[in-house]
């Protein structure tokens, strides 16, 4: 089974009979066991995902099964699954039973996809490194003494030990991209809209984005084609068609190809990653295609603009978890306001209630127009200035992070610097634009390096087939 790095490899050895679903998943189980320590799961679907496997098996010799039968998929905790318990990583969930199943989870269920389990990650996914969750921290497999990058630590440390074969995330400013460059694994964002977020625990609801975590890029096209699309349930869902992603890999085109001036030479800015950034400009060019140095000079405001409306978004979704209705509720609360008051301070963790702090004080009267008004006119600067680039270039190249995965505790009392590991990828999520992050080599200590590709709006049958193209030419 350890020879099976993509799905594709499963899928021939299933037709020829060489194996079947019930072994895959005892596989994958047997993985989870002896890599624990990782702690990328916090709750392991065992029989659940055994019985779905031999039913899934019965389907394969009737001729039946889904397009995804065979696939062994963990999803994040913060992703809804009828019947089991979804807590974001907190302690205000703790025990929450999830009373419906998301609709992406429910595509992949109907695709015969094998659901093994849920997935550590950051609280409500505010989190660059996954320290800051009730079940504690995600160890990155490459060095147990690195962090995996957030908030989707668990799901791209899933991917990357081999504990299954694709893995669902979030990202609302970089947390499946980041997490995917410090394991080494591809992590994609769509476009904003592109996939359903019914089910999904919010954080910061004009951003939040369900992504995929995979070993290969048909892998993570086949899940975008079997999850993306329109939902009744969900109105902010695109109607836009979906398109056979995994079947539109091939790439032959010239490509014009922009790169931020400003991200190649950030003092952020590791050397390595520099390094291993502008060879694939140099080999792109080698290769025929157009590279051209672009300036982007509203960089240095996207990270305020993010922090200051996702806050702010945060501020407004959390107000929900008070111990009236489900959760946690303080046995210490002796009337009304200090439930209240105490279920919230002990339940939620210090980086989540930093933000809704910070989100509160910018939505406050005083401080409305200074920050949100003017950071939502600033947010489309960017996101017209970042889609008239990709009016004139088919991709936008950059680095996914500044800097390879850091040791655990090297940001944790320093709120600002743990932000700023957000800076290359906050760009798309304020624009709303699709991007990828392809593994790029790795730096003097093995850690991997991330790539990051991003296209404009609903252009993912596109982003796919160059990310393709890139893993070849970098490999």
């Amino acid at each position: 089974m350890e020879r099976f790095i993509s799905f594709e490899e499963i899928k021939k050895s299933l037709d020829k009979k060489e194996t079947d679903c019930q072994t895959i998943v005892g596989h994958y189980l047997q993985n989870i066991q002896t890599k624990a320590h990782l702690n990328a799961f916090v709750e392991v679907y065992e029989q659940s995902s055994l019985e779905k496997a031999k039913q899934i098996d019965e389907k394969i010799a009737l001729g039946k099964a889904g397009k995804l039968a065979g696939m062994v998929i963990g999803i994040k905790d913060v992703l809804c699954y009828e019947g089991h318990e979804s807590n974001a990583s907190s302690a205000i969930l703790k025990g929450f039973e999830a009373q419906f199943t998301s609709t992406a989870v429910q595509r992949l269920i109907q695709e015969d996809a094998i659901i093994i389990g849920r997935l550590n990650c950051d609280e409500f996914g505010m989190g660059s490194s996954n320290e800051n969750s009730v079940h504690g921290k995600v160890l990155n497999a490459q060095d147990e003494s690195r962090v995996p990058g957030g908030s989707s630590g668990g799901s791209a440390v899933a991917v990357q030990a081999n504990l299954c074969t694709a893995s669902l995330g979030t990202d609302t400013g970089g947390s499946v991209r980041q997490p995917a460059a410090f394991t080494g694994v591809i992590g994609m964002k769509p476009t904003y809209s592109r996939i359903s977020r019914w089910g999904l625990i919010a954080y910061a609801s004009s951003f939040d984005t369900i992504g995929i975590f995979s070993k290969s890029v048909k892998d993570n096209a086949l899940i975008m084609e079997v999850i993306a699309g329109h939902d009744e349930f969900d109105n902010t869902s695109s109607r836009k068609p979906i398109f056979p992603y995994s079947q539109l890999l091939h790439f032959e085109k010239k490509a014009k190809v922009a790169y931020l001036k400003e991200t190649i030479e950030s003092p952020a800015l590791q050397p390595e990653i520099k390094e291993q950034t502008l060879k694939v400009l140099d080999q792109l060019r080698e290769e025929g295609h157009e590279v051209e140095e672009v300036s982007f000079p509203l960089l240095d405001y996207i990270l305020p603009t993010y922090y200051i409306l996702t806050t702010a978004e945060a501020s407004s979704n959390l107000s929900r978890f008070d111990g009236v209705k489900y959760g946690y509720r303080s046995p210490n609360a002796h009337n009304l306001e200090s439930m209240y008051k105490l279920t919230r301070t002990e339940g939620f963790g210090e980086e989540v209630k930093r933000r809704i702090m910070l989100g509160t004080f910018v939505l406050s009267a005083s401080y409305y127009d200074a920050y949100f008004t003017k950071a939502q006119k600033v947010r489309r600067l960017i996101k017209e200035y970042t889609e008239n680039l990709l009016q004139d270039f088919d991709y936008i190249l950059l680095p996914t992070t500044p800097s390879t995965a850091f040791k655990f505790g090297e940001h944790s009392d320093d709120p600002v610097a743990m932000y700023l590991e957000d800076l290359f990828t906050v760009q798309a999520s304020v624009s709303g634009v699709p991007a990828i992050s392809i593994p790029n080599g790795r730096d003097k200590n093995g850690m991997p390096i991330g790539l990051q590709v991003i296209a404009n709006s609903f252009k993912e049958a596109e982003l796919y087939a160059f990310s393709n193209y890139l893993t070849q030419l970098t490999d």
